[in-house]
């Protein structure tokens, strides 16, 4: 109980945050659904650059978080695994499609 009262009052504390949050949801929403299919798979490796920086991040995040708090190491472990899931799904897709560019033995 005291842990979603900590959360609540965190919130209230930092509101505009939560919602340029929001916003930037919806804005990556509209952008990446207006990319062509053609440019969407070099946009994506693109994209593991700014995953690896999220990786990073959540790791010093639960490195400085202290042993009780639990929402925090939570959070940067969940963005561990799915940063580190989606750089490496990027990458697969990327060789993948470079793979269709590459000349065919006979």
């Amino acid at each position: 109980m005291k842990e979603i009262k900590e959360i609540i009052e965190f919130l209230q504390q930092n509101i505009q945050m939560v919602y340029i949050v929001i916003l930037m949801i919806f804005l990556g929403i509209e952008i990446i659904g207006r990319v062509p299919s053609v440019l969407h798979t070099p946009l994506m490796s693109g994209a593991n650059a700014i995953h690896g920086v999220v990786i990073i991040g959540a790791i010093i995040v639960m490195g400085k978080a202290e042993s009780g708090n639990y929402v925090a190491l939570v959070l940067g472990f969940l963005a561990v695994v799915l940063g580190t899931l989606n750089v490496v799904g990027g990458f697969v897709v990327t060789d993948r499609m470079l793979e269709m560019f590459k000349k065919k033995k006979k």
